[in-house]
């Protein structure tokens, strides 16, 4: 048992130590590549890792494939972390900062999501690095917000079989007045106005209070129209009473109503981005989460918050009332 003991005790300590020799090893490496030497230039951190998709025989030149997954929310987690805008945001500016990356494409299979949060990414892509392409790619669908950010590209481009459009905005309420009253409950509320409870579920709408609320609406909706008008040089008219009246198209007809430039794969969409941006022979990488020690730290030490989950189509799919959305009809409650 003594020996036993003994043993027990002297991993632990061999534990410690080798522990305590990493750390400083990392803060070493940190500090060598946080200090530069006189009229040397600092670099900047990695955020993402890099796997390589299609190997190119000219090691200096690289097309960065960034993903975008999932509804577009500031509170979603994303393929690149637990939140999809600024990790998005990040991810342009490593490709930014690099200068092996010559052209971007972003890998979309997204239905859209909040306005906000579509037209926040929709400038991130559109202020992106003048010298520097960004083609967007849509997988099974990039729809509504997701179409929203896309028009910030110089390039889209899809699958025939994608499903996209859907320019369109929609807020939903749920009214359960006739519940309410059949299970013998009432919804009392004090306001500071008329307008103060319009989406109470408990009542109907006001004549009025539907009016200002279509108003919001149209407003956003005028908005994303004249994105898409001037993104694509098409009139704003023709597509107001044409393809922008929320409807879902295929690839085959996004690309006769000219909301896309080219049908194809995602390697299609490689090579595309190599002749844009002039690298005929550079290698494709696909952005990673990088999980470097400090984040791994912050993990541990965390409690992760729960998350509300939204499905696609054939889920349950739980929009919150009173937000604006960019999504397909099929997510109307």
């Amino acid at each position: 048992m003594k020996k036993s003991g003994c043993l027990v005790a002297f991993l632990l300590v061999a534990v410690c130590v080798s522990l305590f020799a990493n750390l400083i090893l990392l803060a070493l490496l940190g500090a060598k590549g946080a200090t530069s030497m006189a009229g040397m230039k600092v670099l900047e951190p990695r955020e993402y890792d890099e796997e390589v998709i299609e190997e190119g025989s000219d090691p200096h030149h690289k097309i960065a494939v960034i993903p975008l997954a999932g509804i577009i929310a500031f509170e979603a987690e994303g393929s690149l972390g637990d939140a999809m805008v600024e990790d998005f945001k990040l991810a342009l500016k490593q490709a930014a900062a690099d200068p092996d990356v010559k052209a971007v494409v972003i890998e979309t299979d997204s239905p859209g999501g909040e306005i906000t949060a579509s037209d926040v990414l929709n400038d991130a892509v559109r202020n992106f690095d003048a010298d520097k392409p960004v083609i967007v790619y849509f997988n099974a669908i990039g729809a509504s917000g997701a179409y929203y950010m896309a028009c910030g590209a110089d390039w889209i481009m899809c699958n025939d079989t994608t499903f996209t459009g859907s320019i369109g905005v929609i807020i939903s309420t749920l009214n359960y007045r006739d519940l309410f009253g059949k299970i013998g409950l009432e919804s009392v509320v004090f306001k500071s106005g008329k307008f103060k409870d319009m989406l109470n579920g408990a009542r109907e709408m006001s004549p009025e209070e539907k009016e200002y609320v279509q108003g919001l609406v149209m407003q956003s909706y005028d908005r994303f129209l004249g994105i898409v008008a001037a993104s694509r040089k098409l009139d704003p008219e023709k597509l107001r009473a044409g393809p922008a009246d929320g409807r879902i198209l295929s690839g085959t007809d996004a690309l006769r109503e000219k909301l896309v430039d080219q049908l194809g794969y995602i390697e299609d969409a490689y090579a595309k981005a190599r002749e844009l941006g002039q690298a005929p022979n550079a290698t494709v990488v696909r952005y990673l989460r990088h999980y470097h020690f400090g984040k791994l730290l912050q993990f541990l030490g965390e409690s992760r918050a729960a998350k509300i989950q939204l499905d696609l189509p054939g889920k349950h799919t739980a929009l919150e009332p009173g937000r604006v959305y960019l999504l397909p009809p099929f997510f109307a409650p």
